[in-house]
């Protein structure tokens, strides 16, 4: 057996797929938030925070929504994790009643970060590698830490060779 390349063992995510397992995100977070089981705001982790949160606020009929931009990836390798853009301070306090959303808790770096700004924050990503799983509280899938997932805003159809022959 060859070895793998990072891209060959991919999980490809559609967009069915993420909008069904963003509402099964929300679904397992319903009823759980710290106000007689409501939130009082979701926060989305950008760029990849974004679709899932807005799906799981619409579920949850959570009207506030803000975003947070850390930026801890140059393309596919991993840097130190930084804040670009803060949420609303007056809306996050310490985090309590606030669910923070993202696609994928990869390394958990991006988390640790968010999380020692907001410590009673709720951590929901949609996947999970086994590296960042301490720092989420809530998730759908988990994947092994070698996988790389291809998520469908970062996608675009094209014809692909088959794996053998050229008929």
């Amino acid at each position: 057996m060859t070895d793998r390349l990072p891209h060959e063992k991919g999980f490809h995510i559609s967009w069915d797929q993420i909008h069904r397992d963003s509402r099964a995100l929300a679904w397992r977070l319903d009823g759980h938030g710290p106000d007689d089981g409501n939130w009082r705001a979701v926060v989305a982790i950008t760029r990849g925070g974004m679709a899932p949160a807005m799906i799981v606020a619409r579920e949850l009929d959570i009207r506030t929504v803000d975003t947070i931009s850390v930026k801890s990836y140059d393309n596919q390798t991993q840097s130190e994790a930084r804040v670009l853009k803060a949420p609303d301070a007056a809306l996050m306090g310490d985090g309590t009643g606030i669910l923070i959303v993202d696609d994928l808790v990869d390394s958990g770096k991006t988390l640790e970060l968010v999380r020692a700004l907001y410590p009673r924050a709720h951590f929901a990503t949609v996947y999970a590698k086994p590296k960042g799983r301490p720092q989420v509280q809530t998730f759908i899938t988990e994947v092994s830490q070698d996988t790389w997932i291809f998520f469908p805003w970062d996608m675009a159809l094209q014809y692909v060779e088959p794996y053998r022959g050229k008929d």
